[in-house]
């Protein structure tokens, strides 16, 4: 048996999400579909995350583990051949028996785009959050910062998550402003559901003068759904880096 590790690309906009669903398209069940015509056998193929629906994936890792033979290049080749056009297996390695996608996970990169214009782009529609009162990145720049360390971010985490632990660290956080879009970026070593989406609604709520500059920490130690901002629509949200001890990136 060997365990292969593959790098994929989606644009999520079509699927309900990563994870097989009974009644709906899923990103899992259409690259386990390719799998089985690939090697001739119903494969279980293992994410590193659950994407909501909507959200997209610049690197999404996954493992498989098989008694196919078949070249990792072959692979890549073969599983193209068979998925859609949104979505692209990018790489292929064979890794140890025991690696798993998820749990060897060390952190992920997501990035959330936001067209802050009164015009949309035709070629963002899918891609970002059309947000037309004017928003001050600098100041959500600022704020951003409480965001970085270790926190329990239950006021951060959708209501009726069933997490156990919703302590998280953030080791990185920013936001920046190109022209018309507003990008908002942070890494850290797992996230809650809604979390980064919630994060982006709070710094919008605070620039608009909704919620008061500096409050975040206090949100955060509530604990409190409530206290903290909107949450911003799926479809500006991609799954930017994957990280693993190995630096796989």
């Amino acid at each position: 048996m060997r365990n292969l590790l593959l790098t994929i690309r989606y644009c999520g906009t079509r699927y309900s999400g990563w994870q097989v669903q009974a009644n709906a398209p899923t990103v899992q069940q259409t690259l386990q579909d390719a799998v089985e015509r690939l090697f001739q056998v119903r494969e279980n193929v293992t994410g590193c995350s659950r994407t909501d629906a909507g959200v997209h994936a610049n690197m999404y890792c996954c493992n498989i583990r098989t008694a196919s033979a078949l070249p990792c290049r072959t692979v890549v080749s073969g599983l193209n051949a068979y998925l859609p056009d949104d979505i692209a297996v990018l790489a292929c390695e064979e890794v140890d028996y025991d690696f798993h996608a998820r749990y060897d996970c060390t952190g992920k990169e997501y990035r959330y785009l936001i067209r802050n214009s009164a015009i949309r782009d035709p070629f963002l529609i899918d891609r970002c959050w059309l947000f037309k009162p004017k928003l001050d990145a600098a100041l959500m720049q600022t704020q951003a910062q409480d965001f970085v360390g270790e926190h329990d971010f239950s006021a951060f985490c959708a209501a009726g998550a069933s997490t156990v632990n919703n302590v998280r660290t953030v080791t990185d956080c920013s936001v920046e402003r190109h022209g018309d879009e507003i990008t908002f970026s942070v890494t850290a070593n797992g996230f809650l559901y809604n979390m980064v989406r919630i994060m982006v609604g709070t710094l919008t709520d605070i620039s608009l003068g909704k919620i008061p500059p500096g409050t975040i920490p206090q949100i955060i130690a509530s604990r409190d759904r409530e206290r903290a901002g909107v949450t911003a629509p799926a479809q500006g949200l991609t799954l930017n880096r994957v990280f693993y001890r190995s630096e796989k990136e």
